[in-house]
């Protein structure tokens, strides 16, 4: 199954309007692929399509629009999108009752290593992220991938075999088969990419600016999170035919906005729009 790329998401406005409608769809595909294993534990079996609208989530909830932003959250959750021959999943240690929390999942120690999945006789054992594993403690929360070898990923399919999830711990025993429609949809992480759950219909919008600052004939304008734009209003002509007055007022605001960088800790670079048809400056964030 190949990672997400920036390709793959839809601009957040375009989101925000068939958000409810993604949210539906991936309700129901999750359904299909999470698996209750004993009274306690529940495992959701991750693709692109689940990791998609967790990476989309993360990007509204945050306001994350801007390049650099949306690579990182994709690569912290692409980690989540299982490679080829792999199932991965997410393993939720369930406790409702509050004062049991902590010493249920004390119970539960060593859990890394008694999950396996179970092809025909054949045992599968999860490889647990080792990162969230503690000597003395235990999380709620755990990610976790099946490594299959060619044979066992090409007999998962065969409805003659059993497949089945079992945990075998000495405080905590279950095993669950896989039900039909759960094989279906994990023999397609087998093989290659998802279809999208959800195709969006509608196009972005480009986004409007947002003033900033208007004084006097001149105003700033948020390109982005790191440039903004100062310009007249309604737009002068080119520097180059510009009046000294009405210059000077837009070079004062842009110093003024780059010293106010300066002082939170930004630094900037102004640039003059000399080739464009209006008298423009734009500040940018230096990295």
């Amino acid at each position: 199954m190949n990672p997400l790329s920036a390709a793959d998401l839809p601009p957040l406005e375009v989101f925000e309007a068939e958000r409810e409608a993604m949210r539906e769809a991936v309700i129901a595909h999750k359904a299909v692929r999470r698996v209750a294993l004993g009274e306690h534990l529940t495992l959701l079996f991750e693709d692109r399509e689940t990791i998609r609208w967790q990476v989309l989530e993360m990007c509204r909830v945050e306001g994350i629009r801007n390049p650099a932003g949306i690579a990182h959250e994709l690569a912290v959750y692409n980690e989540l999108v299982p490679g080829a021959g792999e199932l991965s999943a997410t393993l939720f240690i369930e406790i409702t009752e509050p004062g049991r929390i902590r010493t249920e999942l004390d119970r539960l120690l060593g859990i890394d290593e008694s999950v396996s999945l179970e092809i025909g006789g054949e045992r599968v054992p999860a490889q647990f992220d080792r990162r969230q594993l503690e000597e003395e403690r235990i999380s709620a929360v755990h990610y976790l991938r099946f490594r299959l070898s060619p044979a066992q990923a090409a007999s998962f399919g065969d409805p003659a075999l059993a497949v089945a999830l079992r945990v075998d711990h000495p405080n905590y025993t279950a095993r669950a088969l896989l039900a039909e429609p759960v094989r279906r949809s994990l023999a397609i992480d087998l093989s290659g990419d998802p279809p999208p759950v959800h195709r969006f219909r509608l196009r972005a919008v480009p986004a409007q600016p947002r003033v900033l600052v208007v004084r006097g004939r001149v105003r700033a304008l948020e390109l982005a999170t790191d440039r903004v734009a100062v310009e007249a209003a309604p737009p002068a002509p080119p520097f180059t035919e510009l009046a000294d007055d009405l210059a000077n007022e837009l070079l004062s605001l842009a110093r003024e906005i780059a010293a106010d960088w300066l002082r939170t800790g930004r630094a900037s670079e102004l640039t003059i729009d000399s080739a464009g048809p209006h008298a423009r400056i734009e500040i940018r964030a230096r990295s």
